[in-house]
């Protein structure tokens, strides 16, 4: 299942929120600076969908196309 992430890295809190059947929007305090932030979106979402979890498209965007196996 491909799922779609906009994601707003250096913000004051982190949580999740449902936009639409494939679509997320995920707030993350870690800056995006050496792959920290994508490091911490795999991380928090492997524990939201208990599933293993993998960026396949938009390493260096906000904008994100996320696998979940």
């Amino acid at each position: 299942m491909k799922i779609k992430i906009k994601l707003h890295p250096n913000s004051s809190q982190e949580k999740i929120e449902k936009k639409g059947q494939d679509k997320y929007e995920v707030w993350l305090k870690e800056k995006p600076i050496d792959n920290k932030a994508n490091e911490k979106l795999v991380k928090i979402l492997k524990k939201y969908f208990k599933k293993k979890v993998e960026i396949v498209k938009g390493f260096k965007s906000k904008e994100k196309v996320v696998e979940i196996k």
